[in-house]
C-alpha cells in the first residue's frame, strides 16, 4: 500500500508556545491583581519596602545610647527615614498587622511595635510636596503631590468624592450615598433632625471616606469627629486631614473606640458597612455607649431597605426597639432614630439577649478596653448631660460641665482653667508671634488637654483642635465633649493614630508629665521618641508650643535641634504665677 500524504499542518508549534506564554503571563497578572485587591497580601506588599522602619532589636543598647546622647546634647541630629516611609503609621503598619487575627477585624485595629523596634529617623515629605492649601479653600482642593494616591479619584469620582484636576485633587463634596453633594444630604437630614438650631454640636461619622459630611456640617456649627481605618490603598483619613477636616484613624473591631461615654449628639454611618447586629449587637451597643441621651443615630445605606438584606434590616430594627430608640424616619435607604433620654429599657425577653451593665462598670473606660456585650447605664454617670438638659451651643462651651464635679472642686477648677487659657492664648498671639487666628494654622492638637481650656480659647479662630487626654491622667475627656469640643484618649508612650504631616500646630503643657508613671515618677518612655513622633505628625513649617519648667524646656530645646526644629525660648506671660518657660519651635521644610 502506498503512503497517504496528508497536507501539512497550518499551525506552527513554536507559534503556539509563544501564545501560551503570553496567555499565562496575562492570567498571572489578573491573578496578582485580585490577590492584591481582595486579600490582606495587598496591604502586606504595599508595606514591604519599609525596611528602615522594621528596625532590628538585635542591639537595643545602641538605640539606648543614641537616645541618651541626643537628650544630653552630645549628638546633634538624627537621620531621615527612607523615601518609602513618607506615609508611615507605626501602629497601623499593614505588614505587621496582616499577620494578626481577622476575627472582628482585630488585625485592622492599632497594634504598636515595642519601643525598641520603633525607628529613630525623621519621616520625609513626598517628592513634590508643597505647603498645604489653606482653609477654607482646602475643603475643596488640595495639592496632588502631597498625597499622590489616585485610587479614590479613579473609583469614586462618579460619586462626587474627589477627582484630579491639574495639580490638585478636587472635592465636589459627594459620597456614595449622597453623590449630589453633602450639602443637599445634610438639608435632607435637617427635615428630621435639629441640625441648625444649636441643639446638636458634637457628631461622630463612622467610616467617613474623605469626610465631606463632617466638613460641610461645620457650616452648621456641628463639630464632627470623622474616622475610618487605615487603608494603604486609599488613605481616606489622610485626605480628610489634608482638607482641614477633623479626622482620626480607627477601626471598630474588638475594642471600644477611644472616646468617653455619652459624648456625641449625633452618630452617623453612610455606607460604613459596620455589621451593627453581629456578635449579639456588640457594635450597636458601642454606638449606644457613645451617643448622648436624646441624641440621634443616622444609618444611610445597607442594610436599610437594601436589596437581599431583609434579614439584616429586620435585625437592625429589632435591636433599636430593644434599646427603646424612637424611630424618627425611614427615607429611602436612610433611617433616623432618637435615643431615649431615660435609662435604656430592655425588655426581659429580647431576641438578642441584651442586658444592662452593672452600675460599677465605667462606660468611659475606653483605651484598649474590650467591647462589652452589655448596655451602658446612664445612671452609672451622675449629672444632667442629655439633649434638652445640657446647654445649647455656644452656651455649653463656657457653662460648667455636670461631669466636672467628679474632680475635687471641679467647677471652680474648670472656671479658673478657662480664664487661664484665655490669658495664655492672648500671650501666644500678641507676644510670641504664634500664627493662631491666621489662615496658616488650621489643624491643631493639644497633647495634654485637661478640660479643653486651650481649645475653648481658640473658638473664634479658623481652627479645630484635637484634644488629647493622656492615659494615667484624670479622665476629663467627657467634660471636653460636654463643652462641645472633641478629642481622644491616648498614651503618649505610643505613636498617635494619624498619618504623617497632618497638624499645623501642636501644643503641650507639662510635656515631661506625659512620659512619667504618675505613681512612681519614673519615666515610662523617653523624650526623644515623643518628639520624633511629634515631628512625624507635624506639617513642614508647622509650629510646636511647649510649656514646662525651665529644666524641661532646656531638654526639649536640645532635642528640638536634633529633629531639625528651630526653637526659641520665652518667659511665661506676666500674669502667670507658675515656674514656667515657653518654647516655640518651627519645623523646617527639608527634603531628601
Amino acid at each position: 500500500m502506498g503512503h497517504i500524504n496528508l497536507p501539512p499542518s497550518k499551525h506552527n508549534p513554536r507559534q503556539w508556545r509563544i501564545l501560551d506564554f503570553i496567555s499565562a503571563f496575562f492570567f498571572g497578572l489578573v491573578f496578582i491583581f485580585f490577590l492584591m485587591v481582595f486579600t490582606p497580601l495587598g496591604d502586606s506588599l504595599a508595606a514591604s519596602g519599609r525596611q528602615t522602619l522594621l528596625m532590628s532589636a538585635s542591639d537595643p543598647q545602641q538605640r539606648h545610647r543614641l537616645v541618651a546622647a541626643i537628650e544630653l546634647g552630645q549628638q546633634r541630629s538624627i537621620e531621615a527615614c527612607s523615601a518609602d516611609a513618607v506615609d508611615h503609621m507605626p501602629c497601623e503598619d499593614p505588614r505587621r498587622n496582616s499577620q494578626l487575627s481577622r476575627e472582628m477585624n482585630y488585625y485592622r485595629e492599632r497594634h504598636c511595635p515595642p519601643p525598641e523596634e520603633t525607628p529613630l529617623c525623621l519621616i520625609p515629605p513626598p517628592s513634590g510636596y508643597k505647603i498645604s492649601v489653606q482653609w477654607p479653600e482646602s475643603l475643596y482642593k488640595i495639592w496632588h503631590n502631597n498625597m499622590p494616591h489616585n485610587k479614590i479619584a479613579d473609583r469614586k469620582g462618579h460619586q462626587g468624592w474627589m477627582k484630579i484636576e491639574g495639580p490638585h485633587f478636587i472635592f465636589p463634596g459627594g459620597g456614595t450615598m449622597f453623590p449630589d453633594g453633602a450639602v443637599q444630604y445634610i438639608e435632607k437630614l435637617g427635615q428630621y433632625i435639629p441640625i441648625n438650631s444649636g441643639v446638636l454640636r458634637t457628631a461622630l461619622d463612622m467610616g467617613c471616606g474623605v469626610a465631606s459630611f463632617g466638613g460641610f456640617l461645620l457650616a452648621q456649627n456641628i463639630l464632627t469627629m470623622s474616622f475610618a481605618p487605615r487603608d494603604s490603598h486609599k488613605s481616606q483619613i489622610q485626605f480628610a486631614l489634608e482638607r482641614g477636616i477633623p479626622a482620626f484613624s480607627a477601626m471598630l473591631g474588638t475594642r471600644r473606640l477611644p472616646f468617653p461615654a455619652f459624648g456625641f449628639d449625633l452618630v452617623h454611618c453612610s455606607r460604613c458597612l459596620i455589621p451593627f447586629t453581629a456578635y449579639n449587637a456588640t457594635y450597636f451597643i458601642e454606638v449606644d455607649r457613645l451617643l448622648r441621651p436624646g441624641g440621634y443615630l443616622v444609618i444611610s445605606g445597607p442594610p436599610v431597605q437594601w436589596p437581599k438584606q431583609d434579614k439584616e434590616w429586620s435585625d437592625l430594627q429589632a435591636v433599636a426597639r430593644a434599646l427603646c430608640y424612637e424611630l424618627i424616619a425611614v427615607d429611602g435607604n436612610t433611617v433616623i432614630w432618637k435615643k431615649t433620654v431615660e435609662d435604656t429599657c430592655l425588655p426581659n425577653n429580647n431576641e438578642f439577649g441584651l442586658e444592662s451593665c452593672v452600675d460599677s462598670d465605667d462606660p468611659s473606660s475606653a483605651l484598649y478596653f474590650k467591647l462589652k456585650k452589655c448596655v451602658s447605664r446612664r445612671s452609672s454617670i451622675k449629672g444632667e448631660y442629655g439633649i434638652g438638659t445640657i446647654p445649647e451651643w455656644p452656651g455649653r462651651l463656657t457653662a460648667p460641665s455636670p461631669r466636672s464635679t467628679h474632680l475635687k472642686n471641679g467647677a471652680d477648677v474648670y472656671e479658673a482653667d478657662t480664664k487661664r487659657w484665655v490669658r495664655r492664648v492672648a500671650h501666644y498671639k500678641n507676644s510670641l508671634n504664634v500664627k493662631l487666628g491666621t489662615p496658616a494654622i488650621r489643624n491643631v492638637m493639644d497633647m495634654n488637654a485637661f478640660f479643653g481650656g486651650f481649645a475653648a480659647a481658640l473658638i473664634s479662630d479658623p481652627v479645630w483642635v484635637m484634644n488629647v487626654v493622656p492615659a494615667r491622667k484624670p479622665s476629663t475627656l467627657d467634660v471636653i465633649f460636654d463643652r462641645g469640643l472633641i478629642g481622644v484618649y491616648h498614651d503618649w508612650c505610643e505613636p498617635f493614630s494619624t498619618y504623617p504631616r497632618t497638624y499645623d500646630l501642636i501644643h503641650v503643657s507639662s510635656i515631661e508629665s506625659l512620659l512619667k508613671d504618675q505613681a512612681s515618677g519614673i519615666n515610662r518612655c523617653n523624650l526623644l521618641d515623643l518628639m520624633v513622633e511629634m515631628d512625624r505628625i507635624l506639617r513642614p513649617e508647622g509650629t510646636v508650643v511647649v510649656r514646662d519648667t525651665p529644666e524641661a524646656i532646656e531638654r526639649v530645646a536640645r532635642v528640638a535641634g536634633a529633629v531639625r526644629w528651630k526653637p526659641t525660648i520665652y518667659d511665661k506671660e506676666p500674669e502667670s504665677h507658675g515656674r514656667e518657660k515657653i518654647l516655640v519651635a518651627t519645623k523646617t521644610f527639608w527634603k531628601l
